[in-house]
């Protein structure tokens, strides 16, 4: 689905507003990559992943408002882009990058931002506790998304119980049950829209 900017002018962007179409990608669906350019994300928020040949996902991370994704940017055979929100995505040719400085630099300052955060989700996975892991994670989290309200830093956008399981190396059942803990102490909440606020980020320390 295609849209303009000034049909959501509402949306907030990083980058200059350009007359540029946007493309929108519903919660769940798998969002199409080509090598001959870059997603810039305009609202919303998409997940990155790869498998293992035995099927199991990947996590590499997350891309935000005004953060640039796509096959360029990597060299792995299997890798995936799935919309965690409703997303509105912007497309940008490889010749277009190129040849405007501007863009390339914040091509670049984009892809920064993306590899801390895929550094910081690779140290997390050498945690032996899942505990640990799972406590690190939502601190990632807290860190790159999280939105404040009264009761804590609230995630903008629902991570399921498997997506967190896939992020930590872990089975959705331990992540419930870990969850609930968190919950049970007061460390974490989790509303009607089952959006995680956390409330302590001090999560494990036994």
């Amino acid at each position: 689905m295609l849209l303009t900017p000034q049909s959501i002018d509402r949306f907030p962007c990083e980058e200059p507003r350009e007359e540029r179409r946007l493309h929108l990608y519903h919660r769940g669906e798998i969002i199409p990559l080509d090598e001959g350019g870059l997603w810039q994300v305009y609202r919303g928020l998409v997940q990155v992943s790869t498998s293992h040949a035995t099927g199991e996902e990947v996590l590499l991370g997350w891309a935000g408002p005004a953060t640039f994704f796509g096959l360029w940017l990597t060299r792995l055979e299997l890798y995936e882009a799935k919309a965690l929100s409703d997303v509105y995505l912007r497309w940008f040719t490889l010749n277009e990058i190129q040849s405007s400085p501007a863009l390339a630099q914040t091509v670049l300052d984009s892809t920064t931002r993306r590899l801390r955060q895929t550094e910081a989700i690779l140290a997390i996975s050498g945690y032996r506790r899942v505990e640990e892991r799972l406590s690190r994670l939502l601190g990632l989290l807290e860190a790159d998304m999280g939105r404040a309200t009264a009761a804590g830093m609230r995630l903008p956008v629902r991570f399921t119980h498997q997506t967190i399981a896939n992020a930590i190396g872990t089975t959705r059942v331990t992540v419930t049950r870990l969850l609930g803990k968190l919950q049970r102490s007061g460390c974490i909440s989790i509303d009607r829209d089952r959006h995680i606020t956390i409330n302590n980020n001090q999560f494990f320390r036994d």
